[in-house]
């Protein structure tokens, strides 16, 4: 009896293992396939010494400037305020790495813009170990997408995949060089869809549980079928290491970033020229909505297409050329992927009253200088105290406030980021003090003691907020 118990117990733990080995996927095949087509980007930057006699907590090599791209990508303060740079007085030239691949046989690779950028060199790395310069064709930093260029044929190629037919839970796989280890694989499952995050709302993120690091930045995330859907791009981290939360541009956003830069060396999208904010329960409420869909429109401005076109601030809109609006983060998306001169229906909600009206989209401001970034990264305006680069107004800008003074916010990080400011916001004052101009603001942050919060005025739209913002270590 005790020999026939080992028997079946034998049989039957057989038949789990055999059907459980059947249940897991096999990556070996994938591997061996796509990762000649996955390659190691290396850049090397010139250190501008702007940032007083402090020094960096990342000064033992290839391994701590990876750490650096990692604090200065993903949002987390390192004690410098660098984002982990060298430093200049020791070592003029920093070095960091990420990863890419190949979309064609004469080389062109895609790769994200944050990889690339103010790049003085870039060097790439092919897994037969052959070296090639590379040229960047563009890159645009609202989508952190970039197209690199080297001069070689017959190169191994990617296949593109659908990243609209991806769903929750299915496998997915990155290949990159995490930590400057070339050619890593890294596994895991789709965790959502069209995901928005704070001062990206051009792209609707692939999230996964998929482990990336510092240095698979701009590689690629395959499905099952070997496709590519997605370019890696930002991972979410309360620690500085990996979280389970990785996100990926998804492939066709990229796809077409990178034909325009290719056939123009610009980025054109569409634009309103609107203040939008999420509708809460208590908003639908008061506008008489059954539920919280659409985006509420806080402000026009003036002169804009939305203006010209007729919407005005506390219309929610619903539907925008046929495509529904859930909530205020797809509409960015849907406008910006119009074509500027194309007229379009667009469904509000308006005193409680479904009504249409026509919009004729018109272009992006800056795309241009956008896309040209790289190129005239040397006279761009670099992050203040608090996370903010901000630009001093023009005199038609300022005409449209009545002749104030203020500063456009063109990027928003770190603290800054975190109390709401966002791109697009205008400074009007700084603890009841009004803004008079760059220096003066920036001279007003440094007087204040670390750990304090500072009270900012800020203008959206056509509405006025104080938003508190602390103020962090310094430069």
């Amino acid at each position: 009896m005790f020999r026939k118990l080992l028997a079946i117990s034998a049989i039957c733990l057989s038949f789990t293992g055999n059907a459980f080995s059947k249940e897991l996927p096999d990556f070996t095949e994938l591997a061996e396939k796509q990762g000649a087509s996955v390659v190691n980007i290396s850049v090397t930057q010139a250190v501008q010494n702007n940032r007083g006699n402090l020094g960096s907590p990342f000064q033992g090599g290839a391994q701590d400037e990876l750490m650096g791209e990692f604090f200065r990508r993903f949002g987390i303060p390192t004690p410098d305020g660098n984002g982990g740079q060298a430093d200049p007085r020791n070592n003029p030239k920093s070095q960091s790495l990420g990863s890419g691949f190949i979309i064609s046989q004469d080389g062109y690779i895609l790769t994200n813009a944050h990889v690339v950028n103010e790049a003085d060199e870039i060097l790439v790395k092919l897994s037969d170990k052959r070296e090639f310069k590379a040229k960047v064709i563009g890159a645009d930093r609202r989508t952190d997408v970039a197209l690199i260029k080297i001069e070689a044929s017959g190169l191994p190629k990617v296949t593109l995949g659908d990243p609209e037919k991806l769903k929750v839970g299915e496998w997915v796989v990155a290949i990159g060089s995490p930590f400057g280890l070339e050619n890593t694989m890294t596994a895991g499952i789709v965790s959502a869809k069209g995901r928005a995050l704070p001062q990206e709302n051009f792209v609707p993120f692939i999230q996964t549980d998929v482990a990336i690091n510092p240095g698979n930045s701009g590689g690629p995330l395959f499905n099952m079928k070997g496709e590519v859907v997605g370019i890696n791009s930002q991972i979410y981290s309360r620690s500085g290491g990996y979280m389970g939360l990785s996100f990926a541009i998804p492939i066709n956003v990229a796809l077409d970033i990178s034909n325009q830069l290719k056939s123009s060396g610009k980025i054109t999208r569409g634009w309103l020229g609107v203040a939008i904010q999420d509708i809460s329960k208590e908003l639908a409420e008061s506008f008489g909505m059954k539920n919280t869909n659409g985006a509420l429109v806080a402000g026009v401005e003036k002169g804009t297409p939305a203006e010209k076109g007729g919407l005005e601030a506390g219309d929610v809109i619903l539907k925008f050329d046929g495509k529904f609006i859930a909530s205020s983060s797809d509409l960015p998306k849907v406008v910006a992927a119009t074509k500027p001169g194309k007229t379009v229906p667009v469904e509000v909600l308006r005193k409680a009253a479904r009504r249409n009206v026509n919009i004729t989209v018109g272009q992006m401001p800056n795309d241009k200088a956008e896309a040209s970034a790289i190129q005239n990264s040397a006279t761009a305006p670099e992050l203040n105290r608090i996370g903010l680069t901000l630009q001093e107004l023009t005199a038609q800008q300022k005409r449209s406030l009545n002749g104030k003074n203020g500063l456009l916010v063109l990027d928003a990080q770190g603290s800054a980021a975190q109390a709401g400011i966002r791109r697009g916001d205008v400074i009007l004052g700084l603890n009841n003090n009004a803004v008079q101009n760059l220096e003066q603001f920036d001279k007003q942050v440094a007087t204040i003691a670390s750990g304090k919060t500072i009270a900012l005025l800020v203008l959206r739209g056509e509405n006025t907020l104080y938003v508190p913002v602390k103020v962090g270590n310094g430069k």
